[in-house]
Formats: C-alpha cells, structure tokens, sequence
C-alpha cells in the first residue's frame, strides 16, 4: 500500500490520496504542474474541477481564448471520456499547446480515477 501525505489521509478515494501525495512529492524533481492528473488545491482529480476558475492561466493560454482575451469553457463528459474547450465568446476551441494538454490531462484524470490508463479509454 502507497504512502499518504497526512493532508490527504482524510479523502475517501484512496487512490486519489494516493495520486496527490505522490505528484506532490514529483514535482520538486521536475513533475511540470500543470501535467498533474490531480489539483493540490481543490484535492480532486484534475478533470473533476478543471472548470474552475482557478484553473485559467493567462500567461500560458490554459482555459484561455487569447482572440477573445476571454477564459474558456470546459466539458468534461465522463461518460464518452469527451473533453472540449471552447470559448463562450467566439464559440472557437482555443488553438495551442495548452488545450491540447487539457484535453490529454483530463483524459488521462479520468482513466487513473478508473484505475485505468488514458490508451486504453
């Protein structure tokens, strides 16, 4: 059984527990943030709270229209494991590096949440 930081030994979801504790302990050693599968903030695997503001990053264009200078819509669907991007304003999927890690991320959320991996979704 996997180590669990003592702020997550609350969660139900083991492996949830599991997964933050040790991205947590990967990042120091290169793990970039923003490849997490789950969010230190909200405690949730990452598709989970994608939504939230708190996840749009100008700087870097993640849930951000830059033609529109406007924050994007996420949908997560997981039931078809269908991930979009869309800014509410153009109606246009923000083109880019960080959409396209939003959707491989989600994806990839969803399968460990499943104790699966994203290639076999």
């Amino acid at each position: 059984m996997a180590r669990v930081d003592a702020a997550y030994a609350g969660l139900r979801d083991r492996a949830l527990a599991e997964t933050l504790t040790a991205e947590d302990a990967a990042e120091p050693h290169g793990l970039d943030p923003l490849e997490r599968l789950t969010c230190r903030t909200h405690r949730r695997w990452v598709h989970e709270c994608i939504a939230s503001p708190q996840h749009v990053f100008v700087v870097t264009g993640h849930r951000w229209c830059r033609d529109c200078s406007t924050a994007a819509n996420v949908a997560v669907d997981q039931l078809t494991w269908h991930v979009s991007v869309t800014c509410p304003r153009c109606g246009h999927t923000p083109a880019g590096v960080a959409t396209r890690q939003i959707v491989r991320t989600c994806r990839a959320s969803m399968a460990a949440a499943q104790g699966r991996t994203a290639d076999a979704a």
